[in-house]
Order: structure tokens, then C-alpha cells, then sequence
């Protein structure tokens, strides 16, 4: 297994794990559940190669929504506003969401926009410009979905769970695909304001596809120091989110992370762009402390449904509170 060097005196580094032998049911399978139980416990942060993930896919739905954010600013806000739509797309303009906020920090609002897009999530018409922008969506969220179907089966194997423990609470998940553009800051940022701010995701795990630049992710470790994500061409950066934490009792940790302004002094280009897809169950799926989980300690929380959870933890990324 790779590991990214550390930036901070004996912080666990974030390992880089190529799936492909848990995946293709070969030799080192059991190695790969054990790095990722590793790294769940560490740091909750992994990158995955080997995943077998459309390069063309990947990025078409790149390219597509680049062209949407290439559009005017006058006429994007008017996008995706509406939530009539099952399926539809919404828009998110720079901002718009303050994440720092669902951990209780008041900042500005982050300096991003967004697409976004869930099978069942509500969203408005799709926009006929570019052309191709909901098939693309529809495509790499498949992608996505087969990925974390072999996720879900690795975790299983590293909590000595049945390998199909997790799967009725995905027959109707919630799971949202979202494209992130980090624009130029041709402006100094406000006090406080980041790219995107601390915060934790809220669902079961986030599969994020982001690219090399001038600020970027940076992922906090237990002992309060931040570390610099790894760039690696084609790989994938695996997170646990709030909700599998709460399941696992507190033992996997959803880490705070942020994406970081660019360097004032950089002359080059900073803007970015980054596609992490949130895997979250079904409305009506409980979270509640797991049996292995539970067998080593008293569970830590009540019982909750997800869509009780998600609405609590959304309301406060878009509070203007």
C-alpha cells in the first residue's frame, strides 16, 4: 500500500489502496479490507485506485458541467432553483451554503457553486444547455453507485458483518451527485471565508473524484493538525460520514475537513473543480449502533431515522441565521 507523506509530527498519513484484488475477488482481497478498516479508525479518510470507474464518464460529466459554470452569472442564479422536480437538478450559487455552519462556526458563505443532482432528491427542470448535462449526471452517478456497492461489501467484511448487511437500506437512497466549481478569487476572501468550510459530511460514506490545484483539501486529523489530501491521477478520495460514525459507535470517525483558499501570492491559475458523490440510505433507514459495534460498549446514541437526520444537518449548511 501507498502512503501520502505527513505534514504534521506522527499523524497517520492518508493511505492510498488499490481495491481492485477485493473487487475482482483475487489474491491481497483481505489486505484491502484490512487497510480500509485501518484508515477508517485513523483517520476516516482513504484514496482508492483500482476502482474500475469510466474514464469517459468521469469526464463527459467534467467537461459538461464546466460548460454550465462558463455560463453568465445573470443567467445561472435563475437555474435550478425550484424543487418540483423529482430528479431535477438544482443550483447552488457562490455563497449560497455556509458548511462550517453545521458544526456550529458562523462564516460567510463559501466561496463555491455547485450542481447537484439525486435520484430522488428534488431538484427543477434540467437546463437544455449543455447539451448532454442530465445524461452525463445520470451515468457517473451509476458509476458511482457500482463503486460503493464494492465499499459497502468491504466494510461489511471489516465489521464481520454478512457482506449484503447494509443493502435494503439502499433500495431507495438519498444519495446525492454534486459538481463543485471553485472559481478564480480575483477578490480577497472575507474574514473567515474559505473555499468550502470545516465540516463533516452527513451521510454513509463520500466518493470524491477532485483534481490538483492551488487550495485545496485539506482533512484534520485527531490530534487537531491538518493534512493536505494526495493528488493521485485517477484515484478516488474515500471518506466516512456522520451517519456510519454514528453507527459504528464512534469507532470509524467522520473527520472535519475544508477545502482551503488558494496562496494570495500564487500568480497562476486556482480554480478547481471537484465531483464527490454523498452515498446516504433511505429515508426511513435507522441509524443506530451496530451489533459488532455494540457488543464492545454501550451505544452512544438514540436511534434516529436518516431522513430526520439529513433534514436537521441541511437546514443548517443553508441557515442565513
Amino acid at each position: 500500500m501507498q502512503t501520502a507523506p505527513s505534514q504534521a509530527e506522527n499523524a497517520p498519513a492518508i493511505p492510498v489502496i488499490d481495491v481492485a484484488p477485493f473487487i475482482n475477488g483475487t489474491e491481497g482481497a483481505d489486505d484491502v479490507v484490512r487497510a480500509i478498516e485501518k484508515a477508517c479508525r485513523e483517520t476516516g479518510f482513504f484514496l482508492v485506485t483500482g476502482h474500475g470507474v469510466s474514464k469517459e464518464i468521469t469526464s463527459r460529466l467534467y467537461n459538461l458541467a464546466r460548460d454550465f459554470f462558463d455560463e453568465p452569472q445573470d443567467w445561472k442564479k435563475h437555474q435550478g432553483r425550484g424543487t418540483g422536480v423529482e430528479g431535477g437538478m438544482a443550483f447552488s450559487p457562490i455563497a449560497d451554503e455556509a458548511l462550517s455552519a453545521t458544526l456550529g462556526i458562523k462564516t460567510p458563505g463559501d466561496y463555491k457553486e455547485s450542481l447537484n443532482f439525486g435520484l430522488r432528491l428534488p431538484g427543477d427542470a434540467w437546463v437544455s444547455k449543455p447539451e448532454g448535462l442530465e445524461a452525463a449526471f445520470r451515468a457517473y452517478f451509476a458509476e458511482m453507485e457500482t463503486l460503493a456497492k464494492h465499499l459497502r461489501r468491504a466494510f461489511c467484511q471489516a465489521i464481520g458483518l454478512e457482506a449484503d448487511y447494509f443493502e435494503r437500506a439502499f433500495d431507495n437512497h438519498l444519495s446525492a451527485l454534486r459538481v463543485i466549481n471553485y472559481p478564480e478569487q480575483t477578490e480577497t476572501p472575507l474574514p473567515g471565508q474559505l473555499r468550502a468550510g470545516v465540516h463533516t459530511d452527513y451521510g454513509f460514506m463520500t466518493i470524491l473524484r477532485s483534481e490538483a490545484s492551488p487550495g485545496g483539501l485539506q482533512v484534520q486529523t485527531r490530534a487537531g493538525e491538518w493534512l493536505d489530501a494526495p493528488n493521485v491521477e485517477g484515484a478516488y478520495v474515500v471518506n466516512i460520514g456522520d451517519a456510519f460514525m454514528r453507527w459504528s459507535n464512534d469507532e470509524w470517525v467522520s473527520t472535519p475537513h475544508r477545502v482551503a483558499n488558494p496562496p494570495g501570492a500564487f500568480k497562476g491559475t486556482t480554480r478547481r473543480q471537484s465531483i464527490p458523490f454523498f452515498l446516504n440510505p433511505s429515508r426511513d433507514t435507522v441509524i443506530e449502533c451496530l451489533p459488532p459495534f455494540a457488543a464492545r460498549g454501550a451505544a452512544k446514541y438514540e436511534p434516529i431515522s436518516y431522513g430526520d437526520y439529513i433534514a436537521l444537518k441541511t437546514s443548517q449548511a443553508f441557515s442565513k441565521g
